[in-house]
């Protein structure tokens, strides 16, 4: 069986992982024969975010912490990861991707990379194992690798600044992905576009097939 491993940002779209992006990612993992173990950096959160309101809040929050939500607890330390222990990896969106795995939220194309998320990602590729990352978690793939060919749908200014960083954007829709054959990486829009949780599922199952026939 081959196994994959998903590394969450956290809990709740605005501060973390995107719920459903995150479990149906797992549910596509499981419904196509394979099996999962979640990772997440043992860091804090750089927000914490109320998700009735969307106003930050004067907390502290763990992403490992966090993520071990939707992970029911059966999550490791980012730190743990061995690219050679699993077939593939898989990000999942929310702006937990782009504020605590990297500071593309707030720094743009001048952002910085976690290092434990770097090194999966780098680790990952010179093992030849395929790369998945939805919504805007390709942004990661793309300061880490920089000629990668990869899509997060239609935003004009996270495209532009994804080739900024020496990317090649892929204009898609709905359920679309984009397959960088050199660094087997695959990605798809999810939440990036106006999206309903059936096209999540979509997204997610189509990035799952490609990375286990990848793999």
């Amino acid at each position: 069986m081959k196994k994959i491993a998903v590394v969450l940002a956290g809990c709740g779209v605005y501060d973390g992982a995107e719920i459903h992006e995150a479990t149906l990612t797992l549910l596509a993992i499981s419904q196509q024969g394979a099996s999962y173990q979640c990772f997440a950096p043992d860091i804090d959160q750089a927000q914490v975010v109320n998700h009735l309101t969307g106003e930050e809040m004067n907390e502290s929050r763990n992403v490992l912490v966090e993520a071990a939500r939707i992970a029911r607890g059966n999550i490791k330390a980012l730190n743990e990861y061995k690219a050679s222990d699993y077939d593939a990896v898989i990000f999942p969106g929310g702006f937990g991707a782009a504020k605590n795995l990297c500071t593309f939220a707030f720094d743009g194309p001048d952002c910085s990379v976690n290092s434990e998320v770097e090194q999966a990602i780098r680790s990952a590729i010179v093992a030849g194992k395929p790369v998945g990352a939805l919504c805007i978690s390709p942004v990661l793939i793309a300061k880490v690798l920089g000629d990668v060919e990869v899509t997060i749908g239609q935003d004009i200014a996270t495209a532009n600044a994804i080739e900024a960083l020496g990317a090649k954007h892929v204009t898609t829709t709905h359920g679309e992905i984009v397959v960088d054959e050199k660094y087997k990486v695959i990605t798809t829009p999810c939440y990036m576009l106006d999206a309903n949780i059936r096209q999540i599922a979509d997204g997610a199952n189509k990035v799952v097939a490609k990375l286990l026939e990848m793999a």
